[in-house]
C-alpha cells in the first residue's frame, strides 16, 4: 500500500466530492430545464385577463361544481367560511359540508345558522367503493338549497372526502380546505383549463397556485390582488419565497409536459368518475393529495387515455403559514414523510416506461431530487466541513462544492421572485417586493440548511415507519370573528385527535 491512510482519506473525500458536484449540477440542469418551461409558459398566457375569466363565467358548457369541505371542531371558522362559499363567483354549484365527528358545536351552529333541516329520503351515492366511517345525518338548508351538511363518524380528512365524493351529485367536486381564503375568482380559473381542453383530450383534475396570507386583509372571506400584504415575520417571507418557487417553477414545467404529480389539497377540482374509479382518497396516509394524483396518472396511463392533470399557475386561494419554528418543523418533516409514503406505495411506476413521462422523468425526479436531495444536500455540507477540518483535504473541491450549493439556491429563488413580479405582481408595495428579493438571496444562509435537516429527519422517520402524531397546531380565527377583522394570523390549526 502506497499511500497512508490520510491519502485514502483525502481520495476518498475527493472521489466523494465530485460525486455530489455531479449531481448537484444535474439536478441544477432538471431545475433550468423546469425554470425555462415556465418561463415560457407564464409568457405564452402573459395577455390572460379578468376579461378572458368573464367570459367562461358566461358560457353555457361551464361545468356545475360540488365543493367539498371537511370541517373539524371548527365551530369559530364554519359561518364565516360558508357564507363566503355561497357568495362565489360561479354559475352553478353546491357546497357539501361534512362534519367529521366534531366535538364543539359545529353542526349545532350550521343548523342554526342556515335553517337547516334533517334529509328524510335516502341519498343517493355515487358508488364510490371505499369504506367509510358511518354517516349519523344529513342535514339540507331552507334557505339555500345547494347547501348540505352531511354529520359522520370522525375517520380522518380522506375519510371525510370520501363521504363528500359520495353524497355530491355533480360532475366535477373541489376538495378544499376549511382554512383557505379564496381569489374572487378561484373557481373559474380552475375551471378555465377544462373549458379550453382540445377536442379528445379530457382534463382529469386541475390545481391552482396557493399563496401565503399571513399579513394580508381579508375581505368576506376572500382575498384579492390588492389586499395581499408580506408579513415582517421573516419566517412567513422564506415561506413565500418558497411556495413562490415550488408553484412558479416545479410545478408548472411538470404540468407543461402532463408529468405534475400534486394537486394541493388546499383547493384542487376534479373528475368525480375518475376520482370514483380509482377508488377516491387513500386513508391512512399523510399526503392523500398526492397519492390520489399519482393514481390518477396510473389509471390515464392503463387506460391509454389523452387525459391531463393541469396546474393553473394564478393564485386561487391563499393559506395560513406557521409561524414558529416548531410548527413549520412538524410540518415539513410530515411532508416529507408523505412524499416518502406516495413514491414508496407506487414504486412499481418507477423507471417504468409502461408510464410514460411519469414513471421515466416526474417519479425519478421526485425520488432523485426531492425525496434524496436533502440527504445528498446534507452529506455535501459534511463534506465540506470535513475538508477544512483536516486541512490536507482538497481545498478547491470543498470551496467548489459550496459555491454550487449555496449559489444555485438562492438563484432559483431570486428567480421564482422575478417570475412573481413579472407575470402577476401580487405584492405591489415595492417594500414588498425588495424584501422577497433580499430573503430569497440570504436564503441558502440560514433558511435552507435548516430545512434540509428537517427534510433529513422527516426522510428518516419515514424510512424506520415510525408513526408519528399530526400534533397540536395553534388554532386562529381565520375570518376574524374574535380578533380584528380580516386579519390573518398563525398556522393551520390540526386537531391531535387525527393521527396518520
Amino acid at each position: 500500500m502506497n499511500g497512508t491512510w490520510v491519502d485514502i482519506l483525502m481520495d476518498a473525500h475527493r472521489i466523494f466530492g465530485i460525486l455530489i458536484i455531479i449531481y448537484v449540477a444535474m439536478s441544477a440542469a432538471v431545475y433550468l430545464i423546469l425554470t425555462a418551461a415556465a418561463a415560457f409558459s407564464l409568457w405564452r398566457d402573459r395577455d390572460l385577463s379578468e376579461i378572458q375569466y368573464s367570459s367562461v363565467l358566461e358560457t353555457e358548457f361551464i361545468p356545475p361544481l360540488s365543493i367539498i369541505v371537511p370541517a373539524y371542531n371548527e365551530e369559530i371558522n364554519i359561518v364565516g367560511s360558508v357564507r363566503s362559499l355561497l357568495g362565489i363567483n360561479y354559475k352553478q354549484f353546491e357546497i357539501v359540508v361534512v362534519n367529521d365527528g366534531s366535538k364543539d358545536r359545529t353542526v349545532e351552529i350550521m343548523r342554526e345558522e342556515f335553517d337547516m333541516t334533517e334529509v328524510k329520503s335516502r341519498v343517493p351515492f355515487s358508488g364510490l367503493k371505499k369504506e367509510t366511517k358511518p354517516i349519523r345525518t344529513v342535514y339540507r338548508s331552507l334557505r339555500h338549497p345547494n347547501l348540505v351538511l352531511v354529520d359522520k363518524e370522525n375517520g380522518g380528512k380522506a375519510d371525510a372526502l370520501n363521504v363528500g365524493i359520495n353524497v355530491c351529485r355533480y360532475p366535477y367536486f373541489v376538495s378544499l380546505d376549511g382554512d383557505t381564503v379564496l381569489d374572487p375568482d378561484a373557481f373559474i380559473k380552475v375551471v378555465k383549463p377544462i373549458m379550453d381542453a382540445r377536442p379528445g383530450e379530457e382534463i382529469v383534475a386541475t390545481g391552482g397556485s396557493v399563496g401565503i396570507a399571513n399579513g394580508s386583509m381579508v375581505d368576506s372571506g376572500h382575498l384579492s390582488s390588492e389586499s395581499v400584504r408580506l408579513s415582517n415575520k421573516p419566517l412567513v417571507v422564506m415561506q413565500v419565497v418558497e411556495y413562490l418557487r415550488a408553484f412558479l417553477m416545479g410545478r408548472i414545467g411538470l404540468s407543461r409536459y402532463n408529468m405534475l404529480l400534486l394537486v394541493s389539497g388546499a383547493f384542487g377540482v376534479f373528475k368525480k368518475s375518475w376520482v370514483v374509479e380509482v377508488g377516491g382518497y387513500e386513508t391512512g396516509t399523510i399526503g392523500e393529495d398526492m397519492e390520489l394524483t399519482v393514481r390518477l396518472h396510473e389509471l390515464i396511463r392503463r387506460k391509454k387515455s389523452k387525459a391531463r392533470i393541469v396546474y393553473v399557475p394564478e393564485p386561487v386561494c391563499w393559506t395560513e403559514a406557521p409561524e414558529s419554528m416548531t410548527i413549520l418543523k412538524r410540518q415539513r418533516t410530515r411532508w416529507h414523510r408523505g412524499l416518502y409514503e406516495s413514491l414508496r406505495a407506487h414504486k412499481k411506476m418507477m423507471f417504468n416506461p409502461r408510464y410514460g413521462r411519469v414513471g421515466l422523468v416526474s417519479m425519478p425526479f421526485f425520488l432523485l431530487v426531492e425525496l434524496l436531495g436533502p440527504l445528498v444536500e446534507l452529506l455535501g455540507y459534511f463534506t465540506v466541513v470535513f475538508g477544512f477540518f483536516l486541512g490536507r483535504i482538497n481545498v478547491e473541491i470543498s470551496l467548489m462544492l459550496a459555491l454550487v450549493m449555496l449559489l444555485f439556491g438562492s438563484l432559483m429563488s431570486t428567480m421564482s421572485v422575478l417570475f412573481e413580479e413579472w407575470r402577476f405582481h401580487n405584492y405591489n408595495r415595492v417594500s414588498d417586493t425588495f424584501k422577497l428579493f433580499f430573503y430569497a438571496l440570504t436564503e441558502s444562509f440560514w433558511y435552507r440548511p435548516v430545512m434540509t435537516l428537517w427534510r433529513t429527519q422527516g426522510l428518516f422517520q419515514a424510512i424506520r415507519g415510525k408513526k408519528h402524531g399530526w400534533g397540536e397546531m395553534t388554532r386562529v380565527n381565520v375570518l376574524g370573528a374574535n380578533k380584528k377583522p380580516g386579519t390573518i394570523q398563525g398556522a393551520h390549526p390540526v386537531p391531535p385527535e387525527k393521527k396518520e
